[in-house]
């Protein structure tokens, strides 16, 4: 009769079982990129480009044009692309600017930013790294002393704009922007979303599984405490900030953005154009008490509107006021 020693059969017993565990694994992540790469192409083909691309130092930027006149420059935010100021907002300034529109690095059509020499994993672009790939679109497009304007995180790079060319830049229009450094953390999703574990393991369940009532539910919470205007997810394309590196992309630059923050409001002061500050007083994304009321002071020449109960969406909750700060900018620039 052959002895089994007992020890060995629970080894034995116990690899079985954790063979069979990393096999579940595999196939669960297996799943997870195969779902999101479906889902990733879905997104791209029902949301191509609707502009042209241009190649800025290897980096495909994507940038849409319309209408004629001076030049307007408008940034999106955090999550977005170009498309936030195409379901009805560009096209009623067409008829007075020429209306250039640019997918920040990362995000939309246009591409990131190489890797420094040497970094084992991406880098987010900061808000001077951001602007200066986008002004390098703009000159081959032939844009000239444009008013630059910027919604949310597409604020802190508008300001970057106006400090690195200040006698190039026209007037700035900072729409619920981020301007001002800003007191505690971003919260866990950025931080898991943003790390290098998180965009490996997290993000690829997100652009494979994330729930349509969870998108519904975010971006009433980004527009509260107004509605979101019909048919605004499917336009903007949503599908398309729920990529894979599209995610990471606006995770690592939201949480790397603050440090910029402070060394840029550092030099506000050298900012002589006009500047025209538009905020809803009801904003609980980017409150107007940390940003721009703070910010007025530190411009020569900026103008404040607050505007009562609103949130953070006023180019959308509220164009016509968006539309005429626009206006008194170009006139104070002497555009018009």
């Amino acid at each position: 009769m052959r002895y089994t020693n007992p020890r060995h059969l629970r080894w034995t017993k116990l690899a079985g079982k954790l063979a069979l565990l990393l096999i579940l694994l595999a196939g669960i992540v297996a799943l997870t990129q195969w779902r999101a790469s479906v889902q990733e192409r879905g997104a791209v083909a029902a949301h191509p480009p609707t502009g042209e691309i241009v190649d800025v130092n290897g980096v495909p930027v994507h940038y849409q044009i319309m209408g004629t006149g001076p030049d307007l420059v408008m940034i999106h935010g955090a999550s977005g692309n170009l498309r936030d100021f195409t379901l009805s907002f560009a096209a009623r300034l067409s008829d007075r600017y020429r209306v250039i529109l640019f997918d920040r690095p990362g995000l939309g059509w246009t591409g990131r930013l190489p890797v420094a020499k040497g970094a084992w994993n991406a880098r987010a672009e900061s808000p001077q790294e951001q602007a200066a790939l986008l002004q390098g679109a703009a000159d081959q497009i032939g844009v000239t002393s444009p008013i630059v304007l910027g919604h949310s995180f597409g604020g802190a790079v508008s300001l970057a704009w106006g400090l690195s060319r200040p006698d190039e830049t026209a007037a700035l229009v900072l729409v619920s922007a981020v301007s001002e450094p800003w007191p505690g953390d971003l919260g866990w999703t950025y931080k898991v979303t943003g790390s290098s574990l998180g965009g490996g393991l997290a993000v690829p369940l997100i652009t494979a599984f994330v729930p349509e009532p969870y998108i519904a539910s975010s971006i009433e919470s980004i527009f509260a405490p107004q509605s979101p205007p019909a048919g605004y997810a499917s336009h903007l394309g949503v599908d398309l900030s729920l990529r894979r590196s599209t995610l990471r992309a606006n995770a690592q630059q939201v949480m790397s953005l603050r440090p910029h923050v402070v060394e840029m409001q550092k030099e506000y002061h050298n900012l002589t154009m006009p500047i025209e500050i538009i905020h809803g007083d009801a904003d609980t994304i980017v409150p107007a008490v940390v940003h721009a009321e703070v910010l007025i002071g530190d411009v020569p020449q900026g103008n404040l509107t607050i505007l009562p109960g609103e949130g953070h969406m006023p180019q959308h909750t509220q164009p016509e006021a968006v539309i005429a700060a626009i206006d008194r900018a170009a006139a104070s620039a002497g555009l018009r």
